[in-house]
């Protein structure tokens, strides 16, 4: 069962999340998913670098069962939770969010399922808190233990190597008896430093399982045992050396420096793994820590300080300058200006005032504000934020899927090609050391720890590091469609313009003024929510300038009364415009073919007024009063500032943009020829329910289709392309349908997301192929003896800290 889609019985599972201690390798995550597999109905994404595992279950099957499971295959879980403060809900109903700041749920793919709507736990600090109250998050960053745990160990196994490695090395370094010397030195290394990998060895092997420890353990143990079986077997084996008889390296037979130095290096591999996997991690934690940690709220009118977990949906919270604004809201009291970039990556603070909404975690700038607060919690946006990027790190690509199937079966293999490589060297050789360290050399060289970090450590930087940048990649499958796409279907309104209109001219085409045009084209829109609507009722209110001739045929300057006409029966047509009776007259205003439709007379001159003002570029509005034309409303959505260098940033990735609008064509070429977009790639004049019908009018022709849209109409189209993109600006519906979310409202960050995504596809697959490679060339050298086990353990540990190293340099993407 795929965790993206949902299954017939969908409303009976749920989603739990585990914390699971004692994973070493790809070997130890593909038992996990196994094991928890064979539960009937449960199905489970682990992650390596994370320590986690995202369950899907039916209702019956419980935690504890679950738990159960995870230890019975040898490792130690428990549910990860996220608690709420007193009085808080598991749930609490979104209210409208500010610009370039709302996340929504979980989401529908394209043409896929919509994600199960189980509310799932964030990653909280909180849950794995110290006593002294800072965060401790390396427990999910690194596998096999944190860099505290190794540090000692790794002091102990150098300390006592390096002068292992000198007597056993160096024959002019060598006394008699040096060889119990080596013993001694050698047996705190082996039985304490490498503690770690016997212990997850003998555990797997006590439930029937291997993982890179079994190779580790089996090879360090291996050479330790037998170089002890030799010295006691020969007690006078180095009894002579430094007496002028000094024994031939080849001669002795003992290999402790061997088990030190493999264990040494895989120690110190660890350990800088260990470190750069919590770099790795910085962004997500980062991001999870930007919350306020206390609120001040008015209660019976006083100021109470209160921890920010202790919110409840109501409250009102005083916020003063320089201060973060606690969770979601809307401002009741106050004007200011909110610096959001650490939400949206947007430097421009959004100016607010009373009715204006406001995310948690952003800072106010200057005034006082009073904020009510909708969401907390779990439910805040900066939650959600943090909930999408665990998903997407905890998810699997599906170039990551082969890679856990060859790491399932890759020890048991790795441990059949040694000992065949033992046995063949002794038949056709017959030397034992040299069949001995062509054994040990496979085992030490074949772990495939770098093939099971390559896709986890790079999801966990790119999308950690997008998260910085207001960039949501909802799940590592959206790698794999951003490398596909060669067409970006761009929303006009709200995506490629400011979505805020403004009157720029009235048109007077019968017996009434300008004034009165305005004013009974005010009170019919009066009813209505959309942009034009309102944008028409505020200049009604506001009142425009007398007729003076123009482009347009408008009326730009002077002043007239302002105010609404008393409106009833209203009435509107998606897409076509709106009916109302105002002043005891008949209103219409909208769509010449509207207006046709509901019995209106369009003459020549009405349409000739009509397609000048189109022509000009403006969306224009017919008015028609108790059945007679009356007058044209001119309106003009502004292009936002980023927008031609978004187009421009798009058309340099090799993507062709195209405009898609229910705007006239006049209009849509104008924003097009503005922002870049050739004449030949606008949809113009398309309704609501004809977005989804040109996405896939586009897919038909071949294109493979990302689709940018903020409003809600836009969901349907998110969907069914191929990947859908929401602007952090427009709605929840959008955001939930969309696979990436860009947090802030400019275009050019559209841009970055793809590139993001694709980057991080790039380092994905450059980890699994050096992985690979070294795994492949790495067993047969050493099977032919041409490589020493000592530098078999070095190159084992660089290639784990290569492939950190590698994703590490998504971290400056952007900078």
């Amino acid at each position: 069962m795929d965790l993206e889609q949902d299954t017939p019985d969908s409303q009976a599972t749920r989603v739990v999340d585990l914390d699971i201690q004692g994973m070493t390798c790809a070997s130890c995550v593909a038992r996990v998913e196994r094991k928890l597999g064979k539960l009937e109905g449960v199905a489970a994404l682990v992650n390596l670098p994370l320590e986690s595992a995202r369950v899907t279950a039916p209702a019956h099957v419980t935690d504890q069962e679950l738990i159960g499971v995870v230890q019975s295959a040898g490792y130690r879980a428990s549910v990860r939770t996220a608690p709420h403060g007193p009085g808080q809900p598991a749930a609490s109903p979104p209210r409208a969010h500010a610009a370039g700041v709302a996340v929504g749920s979980d989401a529908g793919g394209h043409g896929r399922a919509p994600h199960s709507a189980t509310p799932y736990p964030v990653p909280n600090p909180a849950a794995h808190a110290p006593a002294d109250g800072g965060t401790d998050h390396q427990d999910h960053v690194s596998h096999g233990g944190t860099a505290a745990d190794l540090k000692p160990r790794l002091a102990v196994a150098a300390a006592f190597t390096i002068p292992l490695s000198i007597i056993s090395m160096v024959p002019a370094a060598q006394f008699p008896n040096w060889g119990w010397w080596a013993f001694a030195l050698a047996s705190p290394v082996v039985l304490w430093s490498a503690w770690p990998f016997h212990r997850a060895a003998a555990i797997n092997a006590r439930h029937g399982a291997s993982t890179m420890d079994t190779l580790v353990s089996i090879g360090v143990l291996a050479a330790y045992l037998f170089s002890a079986w030799q010295l006691l077997a020969s007690p006078a084996l180095t009894a002579h050396a430094g007496m002028g008889m000094e024994t031939d390296m080849a001669e002795h037979q003992l290999y402790f420096e061997t088990a030190g130095v493999v264990a040494t290096f895989l120690l110190l591999g660890r350990w800088l793994e260990a470190r750069a996997k919590t770099r790795a991690g910085d962004a997500l934690k980062t991001l999870l820590d930007l919350g306020a940690k206390e609120a001040t709220v008015l209660r019976d009118g006083h100021e109470v300080r209160v921890p920010a977990a202790e919110l409840v949906p109501g409250d009102e919270i005083v916020v003063r300058p320089g201060e973060k604004i606690a969770t979601d809201g809307y401002v009741v009291e106050g004007i200011s200006a909110v610096d959001t970039s650490l939400i949206t990556g947007e430097s421009v603070p959004v100016d607010v005032g009373p009715d204006d909404a406001v995310t948690g975690a952003t800072i106010n700038t200057s005034g006082r504000l009073l904020v009510r607060a909708t969401r907390v919690g779990r439910d805040t946006t900066l939650a959600q934020m943090g909930r999408l990027v665990s998903e997407a790190q905890t998810g699997k690509a599906p170039i990551a899927r082969l890679a856990d199937r060859i790491s399932a079966v890759f020890v048991p293999v790795v441990l059949g090609i040694a000992g065949a490589t033992f046995a063949l060297w002794m038949v056709l050789d017959g030397d034992l050391p040299s069949a001995f360290t062509a054994a040990v050399t496979v085992l030490v060289i074949a772990c495939p720890c770098a093939l099971g970090l390559a896709t986890p450590i790079g999801l966990l930087v790119g999308t950690g590091r997008g998260a910085q940048l207001g960039i949501l990649i909802r799940g590592p499958q959206v790698l794999e469609d951003t490398r596909r796409v060669d067409t970006v279907l761009l929303d006009k309104t709200g995506t490629v313009t400011t979505g805020h209109l403004a009157v720029t001219g009235v048109r007077p085409l019968g017996t009434l003024s300008v004034a009165q045009v305005l004013a009974y084209a005010g009170a019919a829109e009066s009813g209505s929510e959309h942009p034009i609507a309102r944008a028409i009722v505020e200049a009604a209110r506001g009142g425009i300038a007398p007729p003076e001739s123009g482009p347009e045929g408008t009326a730009p300057a002077g002043s007239i009364a302002a105010g609404l006409l008393p409106v009833r029966d209203f009435a509107s047509a998606p897409g076509g415009g709106v009916r109302a009776v105002a002043d005891s007259a008949v209103v219409l205003a909208g769509r010449a073919s509207w207006i046709r439709e509901n019995g209106v007379a369009l003459s020549e001159a009405d349409m000739a007024a009509l397609g000048e003002a189109q022509q000009a570029g403006a969306t224009a509005i017919l008015v028609a009063v108790d059945g007679r034309v009356e007058g044209i409303v001119s309106l003009r959505d502004t292009v936002k500032e980023g927008s031609a260098a978004g187009v421009a940033r798009l058309v340099g990735l090799g993507l062709r943009p195209v405009l898609l609008t229910g705007d006239n064509a006049a209009v849509a070429a104008g924003v097009a020829a503005e922002v870049g977009i050739a004449a030949g790639d606008v949809f113009a004049d398309v309704l609501p329910e004809g977005k989804v019908e040109a996405v896939k009018r586009l897919q038909a022709s071949g294109a493979v289709v990302a689709m940018v849209g903020d409003g809600v109409n836009d969901a349907p189209a998110l969907a069914q392309a191929d990947l859908g993109i929401a602007m952090g600006s427009g709605t929840d519906v959008a955001i939930e349908a969309a696979d990436i979310t860009v947090m802030g409202s400019d275009l050019r960050q559209v841009g970055q997301a793809i590139e993001l995504s694709r980057r991080t596809l790039a380092t994905i697959k450059t980890n699994l192929f050096w992985a690979f490679l070294y795994n492949t060339l790495g067993i047969p050298v050493a099977a032919l003896g041409l490589l020493n086990p000592m530098l078999a353990g070095a190159a084992m540990a660089a290639s784990s800290v290569l492939v950190v190293a590698n994703s590490l340099r998504l971290r400056r993407f952007g900078r």
